[in-house]
């Protein structure tokens, strides 16, 4: 009996190769390797995607968020509202901005408490910046979003690293702050077979502050403006990306969904809930969590089923390890008592969900988790 596995990156490898060979042949015998004709074609092609006009691919995902921040005039100490249930590049963008971090508790699907955000800042004028998640592919209720921006007057970036695709009462995430971040690695809906990443935004003036930051600040060749970074997406990742892996995407999310929709129709154990999805949210289902009590007893059932799974986060990013230090604690805040936050970090188990998982496998996933009975 074959291993189900979280992410298949050889059984995608055996859909996109023949595009992949030619990518590399083609940057090849441009002799184009940095920032060419691939990139800008690529960042056409997502901007026509996604809905938003105007993208600029960077490094990494990280990288991006970092860019946005900057490009948005963060100063040092400039207080950031953000969520402690993420990887920890949502984070450590901020504090690389030299910002305060300040967390707030999530909502019962994961993703940041949007009333208690508006709660904060009623009372707390002091905050410069929201950078929202939109996370496991889902989003974040957009109409809300727009309503604290109206609000507050508040600048917002919001990571997309995990929401390609995603829809929030029929709008795209990324659409309602001023700049949007997302991420091409690998396990992402669309990752590319390396790092990669890019920002994304309505405004030109903003494009053209982070193509300047991406590449050292420059705003012509060896004219620098300002202290920027060597943040560029190279000609051939953004080749395989447009030539190989977004032209797919959409099938893929289609798949995505179908899988969830089986899960969420037949995962029958009363041991295992679901995560709820915010209102108003069309996923694109980046991951599907789940929360059980005993997740490490299901963990241990499933991989010995053969069937790979994961945690998706084993610590809220304010309990790391790193902020023990007392410099550095000192550089975040903790607004609130992070009850759902803590819940689910220690109830989360993530299934396989990806484009090509067999019926034969979504079923053996789904009656593997109705079978398993805990510690009962």
């Amino acid at each position: 009996m074959n291993e189900i596995l979280l992410n298949d990156f050889k059984a995608q490898w055996e859909f996109v190769r023949e595009d992949f060979i030619q990518s590399v042949e083609r940057v090849g015998r441009s002799g184009h390797l940095i920032l060419g004709s691939e990139v800008k074609e690529f960042e056409l092609a997502l901007s026509n995607f996604w809905g938003i006009p105007h993208v600029v691919g960077c490094a990494s995902g990280l990288d991006a968020i970092e860019i946005c921040l900057r490009v948005l005039g963060i100063k040092p100490g400039d207080r950031v509202l953000t969520t402690p249930l993420s990887a920890f590049a949502t984070t450590l963008a901020i504090l690389k901005c030299g910002g305060t971090p300040v967390f707030c508790d999530t909502d019962e699907s994961g993703l940041l408490d949007l009333n208690l955000v508006e709660e904060i800042l009623e009372n707390d004028s002091s905050i410069k910046f929201l950078v929202p998640v939109h996370l496991f592919g889902h989003a974040l209720n957009l109409n809300k979003l727009k309503k604290i921006k109206a609000k507050f007057k508040i600048k917002i970036v919001e990571d997309c690293a995990q929401s390609i695709g995603t829809k929030s009462f029929n709008l795209p995430t990324g659409v309602v702050g001023e700049m949007a971040a997302t991420s091409f690695y690998p396990t992402k809906n669309l990752g590319c077979y390396g790092d990669g990443g890019a920002v994304l935004t309505s405004d030109p003036a903003l494009r053209d502050m982070a193509r300047s930051f991406r590449d050292y600040g420059q705003e012509s060749k060896y004219f620098h403006t300002k202290l920027g970074l060597n943040s560029r997406l190279d000609e051939l990742q953004a080749a395989f990306l447009t030539s190989a892996l977004l032209p797919r995407l959409e099938s893929w999310l289609g798949a995505r969904r179908k899988i969830a929709q089986f899960y969420c129709e037949n995962l029958k154990n009363p041991l295992i809930n679901i995560l709820p999805t915010p209102e108003g949210s069309c996923s694109s289902w980046h991951l599907f969590p789940i929360v059980v009590q005993s997740r490490e007893d299901l963990k241990k059932w499933l991989l010995e089923q053969k069937i790979q799974t994961a945690v998706h986060y084993p610590k809220l990013i304010p309990s790391q390890p790193v902020f023990q230090n007392p410099e550095l604690s000192s550089k975040i805040q903790i607004k609130t008592e992070l009850i759902n936050a803590k819940k689910i970090t220690g109830q989360e188990l993530s299934l396989p969900i990806h484009p090509f998982l067999t019926d034969f496998e979504i079923k053996r996933v789904v009656e593997a988790c109705n079978s398993w009975r805990g510690c009962l």
